[in-house]
Parts: structure tokens; C-alpha cells; sequence
């Protein structure tokens, strides 16, 4: 396994193919959630991209600088390929993302709109809830903080 971040302007076509059918797969397909995957915010992100050891896109996540979704830098669009989620790829794919954070913004707080079931998977790496449960594209989620 390998772990690359990248600019969107970094993106290969192929491997931006790869991002998004990688996203649509499991957001849209597997969740069953029509959305508007294209929301302008990867244009501005760092993203965090999981190999598998043949190379395949196996897993991402999108790094937000403040002021993009909220005050505080945030992380959002984490997702690992069906076939991968039982191997722990998932906690590897959230601590390179936290260590590029700590990296390129120092020890400061990151917010996270976490679908409500994955707390647990975010309290594991020092997220905790501050909201309520709201919907957004119908799945009830909570606004997380790790400060």
C-alpha cells in the first residue's frame, strides 16, 4: 500500500477518473444517494489518494484549508474501496490525512461532517460530536471536532 496527496491540478485524467469513480461508487451507487459529487471544493483541495500494491486506487479523502467548508481546515469525501474496509485502510488513509494537516497547518483544530453511523470509526482518532444529528443528502450526520 502507498499513500500519495496531491493538488487537483496534480490529477492525471486517469487518475482523476479513478477519484471520482472511486466516490460516485460508494457515495452514490453503494449508499444508494444521489448528490451533487462536483461541488467546486476539489478544485481547492489537497487530496489524500490509497494504492493498493498492483497501484489501484483504493481509497481517498479531500483536505479543505479553512475557510472552504468551515472555519477550520476539514476533511471530507473519505472513502475505501468495499473490498479494502476490513484491513484497517480506512485508520491508515485518516492518519496520513491528520499527518499532512499537522504538517502543512500545524497543530490546529479540523472539522468533519461525519455520517452519524462512523463515529465511532472519528472518535478513534480524536474527533468528538458537536452538533446534533442533521440530514445532508438524507443520511443523518454530525459535525465533528478534533481539536
Amino acid at each position: 500500500m502507498k499513500i500519495e496527496i496531491k493538488k487537483w491540478d496534480e490529477l492525471s485524467p486517469l487518475l482523476l477518473h479513478d477519484l471520482i469513480a472511486l466516490r460516485i461508487n460508494i457515495f452514490v451507487v453503494e449508499q444508494n444517494c444521489p448528490y451533487p459529487e462536483l461541488d467546486g471544493k476539489d478544485l481547492a483541495a489537497h487530496h489524500v489518494l490509497m494504492y493498493s500494491d498492483d497501484d489501484t486506487l483504493i481509497g481517498t479523502a479531500r483536505i479543505l484549508a479553512p475557510g472552504v467548508s468551515y472555519p477550520e481546515v476539514s476533511i471530507g469525501r473519505v472513502a475505501i474501496d468495499e473490498g479494502h474496509r476490513a484491513k484497517d485502510m480506512g485508520h491508515e488513509l485518516m492518519h496520513a490525512s491528520l499527518a499532512f494537516i499537522a504538517q502543512e497547518y500545524g497543530e490546529v483544530p479540523v472539522k468533519i461532517s461525519a455520517q452519524e453511523h462512523l463515529q465511532g470509526y472519528y472518535n478513534k482518532h480524536g474527533f468528538v460530536k458537536v452538533s446534533d444529528v442533521y440530514l445532508e443528502d438524507d443520511i443523518p450526520h454530525v459535525a465533528m471536532l478534533r481539536s
